[in-house]
């Protein structure tokens, strides 16, 4: 790819923010970065003192928050100085009110919000294989889809400002029940006697495989779930959304309510900050593994 030109804003270098930030480096960008943790700051990132100082001559931005005050606090930094023009991808997963919120108040300082979750682990974000949900202004996000092409492997643009985040929460349903299906059937196998190596193997083979179980059963096979992909406490905040999303529109999901619990149990047990494929501990422990 030739280099690409221009800068972007990246605004939270957690797991996801960090890779992507990589990328686009890699591709040409230059990036501007702020975080509230200054040691997520590396070599190539130009470290900002806010958010509006990162935006500061970007025409695009990229947010990637863990959670809905701290989307608030950035939009509440971002419209106090007003940057017309200025495109910016929330690509976190938050409640579609909140983002609906943020787009209304950043439209008064002339700023453009698209809603743009992103589906993939933090070890996608690495090789860029990643999907874009993008959705909102179909202008400001054609002017963008250079950027997305930068970090990901698939961008889907879904109309209408929300959209994005619909097909997210269906997305991470999939995941969170994957994930502790994943576990569960790994568990099985090496109780009833199966080497875990050969279960990796052979189901990663057959019908019953998922991207999940490629990409969280070696650690569930290892019993090791560092470096994490995507941690506990944030499929759990991600499942809580979907559960009250789902509620509002009448909607039963009776294996996402069967899988939240295992979550609240790993957290509980200490792997809040570990990998999601850490569901597979609590499991092995009920079976006396």
């Amino acid at each position: 790819m030739a280099p690409a030109q221009g800068t972007v804003a990246i605004v939270g270098l957690g797991i996801m923010g960090g890779a992507i930030a990589r990328n686009l480096l890699a591709a040409g960008y230059r990036v501007r970065g702020y975080d509230t943790d200054p040691a997520r700051y590396f070599d190539g990132v130009a470290a900002a003192a806010s958010a509006a100082a990162a935006a500061e001559g970007a025409a695009f931005a990229l947010t990637s928050l863990p959670s809905a005050a701290a989307l608030d606090a950035t939009v509440a930094d971002l419209a106090a100085r007003p940057a017309p023009g200025l495109v910016v991808a929330e690509i976190s997963t938050l409640p579609i009110a909140v983002k609906e919120a943020a787009r209304d108040r950043l439209a008064a300082a002339g700023i453009t919000l698209l809603d743009c979750p992103i589906s993939g682990t933090g070890a996608q974000a690495v090789t860029r294989d990643l999907a874009v949900y993008a959705s909102g202004d179909e202008a400001a996000f054609r002017g963008m889809a250079a950027v997305f092409d930068a970090f990901a492997r698939a961008t889907h643009y879904l109309g209408a400002f929300g959209n994005g985040s619909r097909m997210k929460f269906v997305a991470n349903l999939l995941v969170a029940v994957h994930n502790v299906a994943a576990a569960e059937a790994i568990v099985l196998g090496v109780k009833s006697g199966l080497d875990p190596a050969r279960i990796l193997e052979v189901i990663g083979s057959g019908a019953g495989s998922s991207r999940i179980f490629e990409l969280r059963g070696p650690m569930m096979a290892r019993g090791v779930y560092t470096p994490p992909t995507a941690t506990m406490h944030v499929l759990q905040k991600d499942s809580a959304i979907i559960a009250d999303f789902a509620r509002a529109l009448g909607v039963d999901t009776p294996t996402l309510a069967a899988a939240a619990p295992l979550y609240d149990a790993a957290a509980a047990a200490g792997y809040a900050a570990e990998d999601v494929a850490a569901v597979h501990a609590v499991l092995a422990r009920r079976a006396g593994l």
